[in-house]
């Protein structure tokens, strides 16, 4: 008999700013600014929860064939945030890493994750991973590809070794916010035995109340891993 399943790394699928935005009667790009918001917030309390890994999925490859105008904003406030929120937590101890391609970005941009990420690596108690320009199917091409030319064996490992990811946990439990039951491309090689958790909360308004109750339905899961 095991005892309770006890999750490291948790990811969730940022859905629903629009919606939520929506129904207040906002801008879209309003619910966007409440959406990244929330992952500050959410990154206390995940972290307060005892997780080590928190992987937030803010911005797939899909993404870039909305508006402009929405892109344009979109990437003004992922710099704001670097700037502001994210270094913030940083000095709270968490570390933080960008996952994707990050070479489609603003040499701007590019840089504020580059010094992101030097200013947080030395905070070892928590990480926030936020993805970026990321996709599954992107992800393990691009693995196959790094891999071929190293002249290695394609195996599950030589895979695993060129992985974006490859320093990442697998994460125990998948969140989606707003009410839709799909992965749409959030850490394909890595889900494989994840946990999946779907609920009609918008992302802005997720609260530490649901995200608790998620945890306590997962400790009553058995975790067979194909066994």
């Amino acid at each position: 008999m095991t005892g309770p399943s006890r999750a490291t790394c948790v990811g969730i699928i940022l859905d629903g700013n629009r919606r939520w935005a929506k129904e207040r009667g906002l801008s879209k790009l309003e619910g966007h600014r409440a959406g990244m918001e929330k992952i500050k917030d959410a990154t206390r309390f995940v972290r307060a929860s005892g997780v080590s890994h928190l992987v937030v999925y803010a911005f797939s490859t899909e993404n870039w064939n909305r508006d402009a105008e929405e892109v344009s904003y979109l990437m003004d406030l992922f710099l704001e945030t670097m700037k502001k929120e994210l270094k913030e937590l940083g000095k709270e101890g968490v570390r933080v890493r960008f996952v994707g391609q990050r070479e489609r970005f603003s040499k701007e941009l590019q840089s504020g994750m580059n010094e992101t990420e030097e200013q947080t690596r030395k905070n070892d108690t928590f990480t926030l991973w936020v993805c970026l320009s990321y996709g599954g199917r992107a992800e393990i091409v691009s693995a196959a590809r790094a891999a071929a030319a190293s002249g290695a064996e394609i195996t599950e490992e030589s895979l695993a070794h060129h992985l974006w990811t490859r320093e990442m946990p697998d994460p125990d439990i998948i969140i989606r916010t707003s009410g839709e039951k799909r992965l749409s491309g959030f850490l394909t090689w890595q889900s494989v035995y994840s946990e999946l958790f779907f609920t009609d909360t918008k992302w802005p308004a997720f609260t530490e109340e649901e995200f608790d109750a998620i945890l306590a339905e997962f400790s009553q899961r058995e975790r067979r891993r194909g066994k």
